[in-house]
């Protein structure tokens, strides 16, 4: 991970340093996100959704990591949905803080979880983002996932339905 930053599961105890990072990039991440409650951006919010990830986590549903710098979150990403069974997938989602964009940080830690999905067993990941965004077309485009398609009013993102760009990457044959 370039700049000294790491990659770390989210802890429970994490939450003022999530809660900090999600309101420092407010503005910046509002076009590419649901609206959220005014809890979302506080400790105790972000402490309720950590114990919610740690069930879904212990569950084997889903995980979550945060890029730190020092003792800052600069990022997130997860893989969530996790399926098992005939499917074999899981969903990729990811945000890097409007201060550390353009460094890579987004394509290093998306190849990281694809090897976790790897271990997972998983066959394929997937991922959607809205149709202009470039840069995280450009990071599932480095870190090897195709485009398969158009959502079209797919998630309600800043508080509308709005149409997605889905990709995946199949892990292995």
């Amino acid at each position: 991970m370039p700049e000294n930053v790491i990659l770390r599961p989210l802890e429970i105890s994490d939450a003022a340093a999530v809660a900090e990072a999600c309101s420092r990039n407010h503005d910046f991440l509002q076009p590419w996100e649901p609206v959220r409650p005014e809890s979302f951006y506080t400790a105790d919010g972000q402490r309720a959704r950590l114990a919610d990830a740690k069930a879904e986590q212990d569950a084997g549903r889903s995980f979550f990591w945060a890029l730190f710098d020092g003792d800052t979150v600069v990022g997130r990403i997860s893989l969530t949905d996790v399926v098992h069974g005939a499917f074999e997938n899981g969903n990729l989602g990811y945000w890097v803080a409007q201060t550390h964009q353009g460094r890579g940080l987004a394509t290093e830690a998306a190849r990281r979880i694809c090897d976790f999905a790897v271990e997972l067993g998983l066959h394929r990941v997937q991922a959607g983002t809205l149709v202009d965004n470039a840069g995280s077309q450009t990071v599932l485009s480095r870190c090897g996932f195709t485009r398969i398609g158009l959502a079209e009013n797919y998630i309600k993102i800043d508080g509308r339905w709005q149409d997605h760009v889905l990709f995946q990457k199949i892990l292995h044959d």
